[in-house]
């Protein structure tokens, strides 16, 4: 079988069940044959293997199944880096890139405002790092194209109360940000239980899904962790009884106001669910500038508030 008669076979076998046929060809294609598109069109045809064929009907069928194809081949592009994910964490979302856009806006207005101050930033449910990561990476770039010292890079603290989610943004970071691993930490923690420590930004892509949503989305077979979407939840991780996805929400935006430095900034995904109850929980909890921002399709997607 040549790679092109590889790639008629999937589109044709996933047509009926999926949205992007052709763009899951490549995807799959690419991981399997470990090349861009374009080196994919040149190598067209190129004979598959009997290891490459079997990594095909596999891929296919995983696929048909409704299993995401970013579980499948182990990586998500997310701000112009492959992030490495597993069933364990979500898989990072275009729209969460308003988060990471609007943070690395107020580090910069803080490092302008007091040169040289190191700033100390949580990724707070940082799942498989890509907010806090991206942050920082974006940061590094910025600092080197404007001269400023490496020393004067952000501290960075993501946590998660699931071990298995650190472990994958820890292999996030050594792969993303080897040189910088001395400015990063992990920390196992629910919500702030675990973290002494104050912040000049807090960013967060917290579970706030509604219960019967978050269960309903899951019935497609896309494999993503319930405990990251899930909004109505205890302490404990149990359902809390409550559709409205701002469980979580609730003990977490007194605790993060509680870790802020003065002046610090807490910036939350929430999405078109609850960012109006949410941002009434930030005024609630006494941050000021309260606001709320909008994705690309024009949804209600990130809160900001500030100490």
């Amino acid at each position: 079988m040549t790679l092109a008669d590889a790639k008629k076979k999937i589109v044709a076998d996933l047509t009926p069940c999926s949205l992007s046929p052709q763009l899951d060809a490549d995807c799959i294609l690419q991981w399997i044959f470990d090349c861009d598109r374009t080196r994919l069109l040149l190598r067209r045809n190129d004979m598959l293997s009997d290891v490459q064929e079997k990594a095909v009907s596999e891929a296919l069928e995983k696929r048909k199944t409704g299993f995401p194809i970013a579980y499948i081949t182990g990586k998500k592009e997310f701000f112009g880096l492959d992030f490495y994910v597993t069933p364990a964490v979500l898989i990072p979302k275009p729209d969460t890139e308003i988060l990471v856009e609007k943070a690395i806006e107020a580090i910069l207005e803080k490092q302008a405002a007091r040169p040289g101050q190191v700033l100390t930033i949580c990724d707070m449910c940082t799942g498989s790092g890509c907010v806090g990561l991206s942050i920082l990476h974006s940061l590094e770039e910025i600092n080197s194209s404007r001269n400023i010292p490496r020393e004067n890079l952000p501290h960075l603290t993501c946590a998660d109360i699931s071990r298995e989610a650190l472990s994958i943004a820890e292999t996030n970071a050594s792969r993303l940000l080897p040189a910088r691993l001395d400015r990063i930490r992990f920390v196992q923690s629910n919500l702030f239980e675990q973290i002494p420590h104050t912040f000049d930004i807090i960013v967060t892509n917290p579970p706030y899904v509604p219960h019967t949503e978050a269960l309903s989305l899951l019935q497609d077979g896309r494999s993503e962790p319930l405990l990251a979407l899930d909004g109505d939840v205890t302490d404990s991780g149990d359902w809390s009884g409550s559709e409205d996805g701002l469980s979580l929400i609730r003990r977490l935006v007194p605790q993060a106001v509680s870790k802020l430095a003065p002046r610090g900034i807490l910036l939350m995904e929430t999405g078109e669910y609850n960012a109006e109850e949410t941002a009434g929980l930030f005024s609630q909890a006494g941050l000021h500038r309260v606001r709320i921002e909008r994705d690309l399709s024009g949804q209600m997607r990130d809160v900001i508030g500030e100490k």
